[in-house]
């Protein structure tokens, strides 16, 4: 199973190693699941955690490695995907879940992305970190 992770994942895996995002990676590591993201998102969560906790960013630099970072999508992918509606801050995470072939779309944003969650787009369903997690723990049970 191939997951893309939003920014705010990736923050959430970085500042607390016991939670649901960090249960992922440890998955991950265990060969049960792919986990992807973009540039983009990356330096987001690198930038949102310089901001809020500073002292995280080691937790971030450890578990990137486990990280597939895949390429950015086509401007007209972004442009299709703010039709979704997202915004513009949001529209490339879509885009690129979709355009590496995600089958799961990781993201703790309902603000922006909520009209959207257990909806499948393009073959890309838009989950919570606790629903994907449950995903990949099916496929193994």
């Amino acid at each position: 199973m191939r997951l893309f992770l939003d920014a705010n994942v990736l923050f959430t895996a970085a500042y607390s190693p016991e939670g649901r995002a960090r249960a992922l990676f440890d998955l991950a590591d265990g060969g049960h699941c792919t986990l992807c993201t973009s540039a983009f998102a990356l330096e987001e969560a690198r930038r949102n955690l310089a901001l809020k906790a500073p002292a995280k960013l080691p937790g971030l630099e450890r578990i990137i490695p486990t990280l597939t970072i895949v390429p950015e999508p086509s401007p007209k992918k972004v442009t299709w995907a703010q039709g979704l509606p997202l915004p513009m801050k949001d529209a490339p995470i879509m885009a690129a879940a979709v355009v590496c072939a995600a089958n799961i779309l990781v993201t703790g944003d309902r603000q922006d992305f909520g009209h959207l969650f257990g909806q499948n787009i393009e073959g890309v369903r838009v989950l919570s970190p606790r629903e994907a997690l449950g995903e990949v723990l099916k496929g193994i049970l």
